[in-house]
């Protein structure tokens, strides 16, 4: 008996091996997620803008939306210094490889800028592109470590006169025996600047530098050449000269003749000559004749054009008074009215001081107003550049000295300390700004040259300002000497002292020396230790007669 039998399939079953089958599809691929930075970080601190004062193993820290894939970071980013060349770094992927942290791999140099940058090759883990590259800036901070050994703070202040020194001596145009402009003047020689230099002999001398003889000798060579070959107006000196010939060479092309305060810082370094070469032999006697004959042939008063009460700063054969500048204080120029009271030949009134300088106390020659809390007796806001209480003050004494306007004593003091506690506030955060790094005064700045003061502040710092402050403010003038010199001494300190500015702002340090900037340290350095500039000027007979006249009164007078 045959069986037939059939093989029941359950239902659920068809669906699965029957005719109607189906499949899934593959997933699609999720796109690339894009990375942004959440934050950046340089040593814990926001990193938005350029950072100073940067430690030497600073380490960086990004946030990232996204996690970071590692094989695009070697490429990506990178530390470099200011001329371009990578530095060496180390990389760390933290919390999920969201977080990068980046560290020199060694110790930065101090007081350099690095650029910390993130190029667009960086890629998310996903693959996507960066949204916003990065490229931030920072400076590392000032290394402390002294540059030179120590030495006492008497020592100190003879090697910076020293080394000042050889830009009036060594330095010196090899004809004229007067000073360069600048260090890279050429035949450019300056009448202020030169009366600053024969300070600096003076100086040189009295600190066995030179011996006397040396001194004398270069002394003639100098009184001979102004008055032999110079070329004068009136009397009057060129604010530049050829040092080989004596023939003017134009300031500006206006400026070609005459330029009287350039003359009075001239012949306030000579008659400072004058009387310091006091022997009865031939040589010191005949040197301070020709002395007279430069001095007492300046015309002061035909510079008042045409009996003004008013002296004028410039006149020119060929443009005459065009360039119209009358010399107003309160400024650098009072030593011009006091020499041109103390003429013998041709003097001015007192009238002229009184409403020329002094113009009757008014168009802002009277102040009155304190700046950081300190009283100021005359001049502009915060006092102007500190020149302002330095070039007539070479010689001419503040201590003990007044008139119906000023203590001159406190003018320059606190001048000098208002310009000191300024740069201590420092309002605009420039980098490097302390109690011994200040001083605000006209010097070369980055790209050119300018008359630095409170109100016109671009974060560049001159070593003159504060060290030829040194008879008024003593201790922060000391504090920034000894900072310029052990602390940035590798930087400012070269072959005729200190170099004419930096700023630590833009790390640039000026290349150049400038006689009248050079002067005023040894000079003023020398005011502050012996007081022997101040004592020679005002021993002047018609010095004390002429300052009189004026209306000043001192106890040297």
């Amino acid at each position: 008996m045959v069986f037939k039998y059939s093989v029941i399939v359950p239902l659920f079953l068809w669906g699965i091996t029957g005719c109607g089958r189906s499949s899934t599809a593959p997933e699609p691929t999720p796109p690339a997620k894009q990375i942004s930075v959440n934050s950046i970080k340089l040593d814990g601190s926001a990193f938005n803008s350029q950072l100073y004062n940067v430690g030497i193993r600073p380490a960086i820290t990004v946030e990232f939306n996204e996690p970071v894939l590692p094989t695009s970071i070697a490429s990506a980013v990178q530390l470099t210094n200011v001329s371009g060349v990578n530095t060496p770094i180390t990389t760390t992927l933290q919390n999920h490889d969201s977080v990068l942290v980046v560290q020199p791999a060694a110790n930065l140099l101090n007081l350099s800028r690095y650029n910390f940058t993130v190029s667009a090759s960086l890629r998310s883990a996903s693959g996507g592109a960066i949204i916003a590259t990065i490229d931030k800036k920072f400076v590392t901070r000032i290394d402390s470590t002294p540059k030179f050994a120590s030495i006492s703070d008497d020592e100190l202040l003879t090697l910076v006169q020293k080394k000042t020194f050889s830009y009036f001596w060594d330095f010196a145009h090899p004809v004229s025996g007067l000073a360069r402009e600048r260090n890279t003047s050429g035949d450019v020689v300056t009448s202020g600047g030169s009366g600053f230099g024969v300070m600096a002999i003076v100086t040189g001398i009295h600190r066995n530098f030179i011996t006397r003889l040396e001194g004398l000798a270069r002394m003639k060579t100098i009184v001979g050449f102004l008055n032999n070959k110079a070329q004068k107006f009136h009397g009057a000196f060129p604010h530049w000269m050829n040092g080989s010939t004596g023939a003017v060479i134009p300031f500006s092309t206006k400026d070609n003749g005459a330029d009287l305060v350039e003359t009075a810082y001239l012949v306030m370094g000579l008659l400072t000559a004058r009387q310091y070469f006091d022997g009865a032999g031939a040589d010191e006697t005949g040197l301070r004749n020709d002395i007279n004959l430069i001095c007492n042939g300046v015309e002061w008063s035909w510079f008042r054009k045409g009996n003004e009460d008013v002296l004028y700063w410039h006149w020119s054969e060929q443009y005459n008074w065009d360039m119209n500048l009358p010399v107003r204080g309160w400024n650098e120029c009072l030593v011009t009215y006091v020499l041109a009271a103390s003429s013998t030949t041709h003097g001015i009134p007192a009238s002229v001081y009184t409403n020329g300088w002094a113009g009757n106390g008014t168009n802002g020659f009277i102040n009155g107003h304190q700046y950081m809390g300190i009283p100021l007796p005359l001049g502009p806001a915060y006092g102007g550049p500190l020149f302002f209480s330095q070039y007539s003050f070479l010689g001419i004494d503040p201590n003990g000295l007044k008139d119906p306007y000023a203590d001159y004593a406190i003018q320059t003091t606190n001048h000098s300390q208002i310009n000191y506690q300024y740069c201590i506030a420092n309002p605009n955060h420039f980098f490097g700004y302390s109690d011994a790094v200040w001083g605000l005064t006209a010097s070369d700045i980055p790209g050119g040259y300018t008359a630095s003061s409170p109100t016109n502040d671009i974060g560049v710092i001159a070593p003159t300002a504060a060290i030829s402050s040194m008879p008024f403010v003593p201790g922060p003038a000391m504090k920034a000497l000894k900072f310029y010199y052990y602390t940035l001494g590798d930087k400012l300190w070269k072959e005729y002292g200190f170099v004419d500015a930096f700023s630590l702002q833009e790390l640039w340090y000026a290349d150049s020396f400038l006689a009248i900037d050079q002067g005023p340290i040894i000079i003023m350095v020398e005011n502050y230790r012996s007081g022997l500039l101040w004592n020679l000027f005002t021993s002047c007979p018609e010095v004390k007669t002429g300052m009189k006249s004026l209306g000043f009164n001192a106890p040297y007078l």
